[in-house]
């Protein structure tokens, strides 16, 4: 046995210590997707693709998927946000798509948000989600759907009802992943009150 393994260590005191450097702010900005975002996105949505059962999606998409995906939405006028570093990296994204692809009016849209694993638990999914219903509401929608994987996604429902969303229904065995069954919970958010004829 070495001599400094038994030898208690000593302590500096606390005014001899060198100080503490505090942990910087976790900071980030939220803004319209770009074209050049998309590998980053592609990036982020693939490790919950191979990673995880938050979505059925069983393959990676491709980057050109990505892009055909990005044009559609921009050619409906909808939004698609991401949370950025201040260095740049794209942290996050949020989206919404029509439910039903048949309604030009985007008035019922589905949502999508996902974040870089690291970016988790930091407040930024429900800052990028208020963002996307600001950005609903004035692109003229009506309601948002929340499609929510029943398994390891409690994080999103709570998420989705603190904004106001209500959960209308439950799935069972309607995704298969990782070799079980796997539900969903439908929740929504009326963003614009419907008029109704007298």
């Amino acid at each position: 046995m070495l001599e400094e393994e038994y030898q208690q260590r000593r302590v500096l005191p606390r005014h001899l210590r060198p100080p503490v450097q505090a942990e910087a702010a976790f900071a980030y900005a939220i803004r319209a997707a770009e074209p050049s975002d998309l590998p980053d996105i592609r990036e982020i949505h693939a490790h919950y693709v191979r990673n995880s059962s938050v979505t059925f999606d069983g393959s990676v998409f491709s980057v050109a998927a990505w892009k055909r995906r990005y044009d559609e939405i921009r050619r409906r006028a909808l939004p698609f946000l991401v949370a950025t570093s201040p260095s740049g990296q794209v942290l996050g994204y949020a989206l919404v798509e029509p439910w039903n692809p048949r309604d030009r009016g985007n008035r019922v849209v589905e949502d999508s948000i996902y974040l870089r694993a690291a970016a988790g638990g930091k407040g930024l999914g429900r800052a990028l989600m208020e963002a996307l219903i600001d950005e609903c509401r004035s692109a003229g929608v009506r309601e948002v759907i929340a499609v929510i994987a029943d398994r390891a996604a409690e994080a999103s429902i709570r998420l989705h009802a603190s904004l106001g969303f209500q959960e209308i229904g439950r799935m069972a065995h309607v995704g298969f992943k990782y070799d079980r069954w796997l539900g969903t919970v439908t929740m929504r958010l009326q963003v614009r009150r419907v008029a109704r004829n007298r």
